[in-house]
């Protein structure tokens, strides 16, 4: 009895879920994530990265392939755009003209066919510009100017989705993700095939509605609504909560609180409320150390291509994930590498540590008030 217990000949404490290891279950990726808090604890003497001046960052600077009236390396000039800008991707990963495989025929059980599988891929990929200013990013943009990235965003998925099975947006922000170009942007790629993830999300929130009758994350949605330990900002149509089962030490999911299945099913009420959130989450990010924080962002929603609406995709949740790799300061990121590439992905402060850090902070951005001055 009592608050700690004898076992094989050492005093063990009570289990404390914020102090002690353990493994939470991803049940949208079918995997677990072992959690070790007290790491935190640790001195740090590793890599550390260079901190970011947005002063450093001119407003327009024609060398840059990405700004209004520049000159792209294919030769192109973008046009004098004045809010979001699409274009072709001038060196892409997939196109829809590339040459294909030949169609492989029935073959014998070998190990050759078990083992060496190949298979033809088309798609299309394209650069999405957010503004046409090089020295803002998304929490630093207005509203009015999210919406418009938001119905963009929408614009590309309504069309690729005609003709391709998944339409992938991502945008990786800052050098510390891998991104070189400071212009804010965002990357949409569309796939004749469904992705491993997109794969296994599809699989696992099946699985879990033939079996519960509703959808996995509307359920998560619901116990998030109830508890309120891990949400970071909401309001009346979307939710924004680092998910228990989170990676990244950062790392948020926004939820519309509506059933929806893809960004093109969201109303004119639900943008205009995304585009809150993603302005107060984002700055909440920035605030944390004071820096303009990297991340991976995407969005997932029930797959498109021809006839796919055709298809009964109801156990489907919209959702997008952001993957932040800061965890101790502005300059020291989370690797992963060793056993989290070799046995299992691990994360050293639980999913309500990092949300309670989050809540704690205001939703206007610490270069707000020096971005305003400027423009005067």
């Amino acid at each position: 009895t009592g608050t700690r217990k004898q076992t094989a000949g050492f005093n063990m404490a009570a289990f404390d879920a914020q102090d002690h290891s353990h493994r939470r279950f991803n049940p949208l990726m079918d995997e677990w994530v072992l959690v070790s808090p007290h790491r935190m604890k640790r001195p740090w003497k590793g890599q550390v990265e260079p901190p970011f001046d947005f002063s450093s960052i001119p407003r327009s600077d024609k060398s840059n392939p990405l700004t209004p009236g520049a000159t792209r390396s294919n030769g192109s000039t973008n046009p004098e755009y004045t809010t979001t800008y699409v274009f072709p991707n001038d060196f892409p990963s997939l196109t829809h003209d590339m040459p294909q495989p030949e169609a492989a025929e029935a073959v014998e059980d070998t190990p050759e066919a078990r083992l060496l599988r190949l298979d033809g891929v088309q798609g299309e990929c394209r650069v999405m510009c957010f503004h046409p200013w090089s020295d803002i990013t998304l929490p630093l943009m207005t509203r009015e100017a999210i919406r418009a990235v938001i119905d963009e965003w929408t614009k590309q998925l309504a069309e690729l989705g005609q003709r391709f099975k998944w339409v992938q947006l991502f945008e990786n922000k800052g050098q510390a993700m891998g991104c070189s170009n400071p212009h804010p942007h965002c990357q949409v790629w569309a796939t004749s095939f469904l992705p491993n993830v997109a794969r296994t999300k599809d699989r696992t929130q099946r699985e879990y509605f033939a079996k519960h009758k509703t959808q996995l994350l509307m359920d998560y949605i619901r116990l998030e609504e109830k508890q309120k330990v891990r949400t970071v900002v909401e309001n009346e149509h979307w939710l924004a909560v680092v998910p228990y089962w989170a990676l990244w030490p950062y790392e948020t999911i926004v939820l519309p609180r509506r059933h929806v299945l893809r960004l093109i099913d969201l109303t004119d009420e639900e943008k205009n409320a995304l585009a809150d959130v993603l302005k107060r989450l984002l700055s909440k990010y920035d605030n944390l150390f004071q820096t303009s924080f990297p991340y991976s962002m995407g969005w997932h929603g029930a797959p498109t291509g021809p006839g796919f609406d055709s298809e009964d995709w109801s156990h489907w949740q919209l959702h997008a994930i952001y993957y932040p790799p800061l965890l101790r300061s502005a300059t020291v990121k989370k690797f992963m590498v060793g056993y989290e590439m070799h046995a299992e992905a691990q994360r050293d402060l639980t999913a309500e540590q990092a949300a309670a850090k989050l809540q704690a902070l205001s939703d206007r951005h610490f270069y707000q008030d020096t971005l305003d001055s400027a423009e005067k």
